[in-house]
């Protein structure tokens, strides 16, 4: 994926620091947002994709972009359908494999260097699995929990979520970061900490 999309995507880091990423955050306006993606040089939605945006260069290399009006985590109601809560960049490839610091330098290219030095500067505040999780996944033969790995990190402007899922292998093949309110810190650590307990 180094050619096409990809290639755009880490010609991205020029414009981010030369200043010329445009920010879009949640908290911001479902219509602030949207005009954000539409003029986003590397995210470059399609024609019809407005808060989704999708690219693939083959089956086994995809990007997603994804900005959503529902807090961070499990679905629940919504109270206002006019702000972002949420965005999330996915990426999926078997070629390269998906690392978190790729996922970081997706965040740094998509949003530039002020919102980038807010989650440089985070704190960990959950991480999964834990070593006694990983014994549990092991004695009860339910290997598949120890191949997710993740941490919540809260921010001074933004909380931030960033997960991998590796192959049997031990590559991560897919993985996503994701930038949310603050106030929807707790929802998501109690569902993680529910899950993953």
């Amino acid at each position: 994926m180094r050619n096409g999309f990809w290639s755009s995507l880490s010609c991205g880091v020029l414009l981010s620091l030369m200043g010329g990423a445009a920010q879009a955050l949640p908290g911001q306006s479902v219509t602030e947002v949207t005009a954000w993606i539409q003029a986003h040089p590397t995210l470059d939605p399609a024609s019809g994709e407005t808060l989704l945006v999708r690219k693939t260069e083959t089956p086994a290399q995809r990007f997603t972009f994804e900005a959503s009006i529902t807090a961070v985590g499990r679905l629940t109601a919504v109270d206002r359908r006019d702000i972002i809560r949420v965005e999330s960049i996915s990426l999926f490839d078997m070629v390269n494999g998906v690392s978190p610091s790729r996922l970081e330098e997706s965040l740094e290219i998509i949003y530039g260097p002020d919102l980038y030095q807010d989650y440089l500067q985070s704190s960990v505040i959950y991480r999964y699995p834990s070593p006694e999780l990983l014994n549990q996944a092991e004695n009860r033969n339910a290997p598949l929990r120890r191949f997710v790995q993740g941490e919540v990190r809260q921010g001074a402007q933004f909380a931030y979520w960033v997960e991998t899922v590796q192959t049997p292998s031990g590559i991560p093949q897919n993985g996503q970061i994701s930038v949310f309110l603050l106030e929807d810190l707790p929802k998501l650590t109690d569902e993680l900490e529910q899950r993953y307990q």
